[in-house]
């Protein structure tokens, strides 16, 4: 599946603007990573831009999510390894993360939302403005993005990763979609 078509894909299953940049700023970050893993850069990234592809129809009940998610994508064709990696990015489930596709996608999507609501209270309220230390100091923040799973985020050392080199990653991959992010 191309980009465009995938994106496409995603916006037909998703109304919330929001929630679409969300995929695309994980699809960022995996790309970022699977660069730095010497991995396939399109499946990582079309696993992260599709990994909520499901959310507007199972956001009322979550033991869906990413079931719903996985079968979609399944329908559409994509490989297994996209599809696992989509089933088993929700917790919920308890299905093992077995491949660094699977980890990089379950630690990279809580990260995203810690990065961007650090970006909105950063004095420039710009990606380009924010650094590792910047987000470090949010992240030690238990009341901020409460949302953000930092269990799930220090995940990243399943990967194989420090947390500020994680961080460091996946803010760097976002950055280079900032326009698209509209941060």
């Amino acid at each position: 599946m191309e980009w465009s078509e995938a994106l496409a894909e995603l916006k037909d299953n998703l109304t919330n603007e929001n929630l679409v940049k969300h995929c695309i700023a994980v699809e960022a970050g995996m790309e970022e990573l699977a660069e730095y893993f010497d991995k396939d850069l399109k499946k990582w990234g079309l696993a992260g831009l599709l990994h909520d592809i499901d959310y507007d129809e199972t956001k009322d009940d979550p033991e869906q999510h990413s079931l719903l998610g996985a079968e979609m994508l399944e329908d559409l064709g994509l490989d297994e390894d996209i599809v696992y990696a989509v089933k088993v990015h929700n917790e919920v489930h308890d299905l093992p993360r077995r491949s660094k596709l699977d980890k990089a996608l379950y630690a990279v999507d809580p990260l995203t939302g810690l990065i961007v609501a650090a970006t909105l209270i950063h004095p420039d309220k710009e990606l380009d403005a924010v650094d590792v230390e910047f987000v470090m100091n949010r992240f030690e923040e238990s009341s901020f993005a409460k949302g953000a799973d930092r269990d799930q985020i220090k995940s990243c050392s399943e990967l194989g990763l420090g947390l500020e080199e994680f961080i460091d990653l996946v803010l760097a991959g976002m950055q280079s979609k900032s326009d698209e992010l509209g941060l």
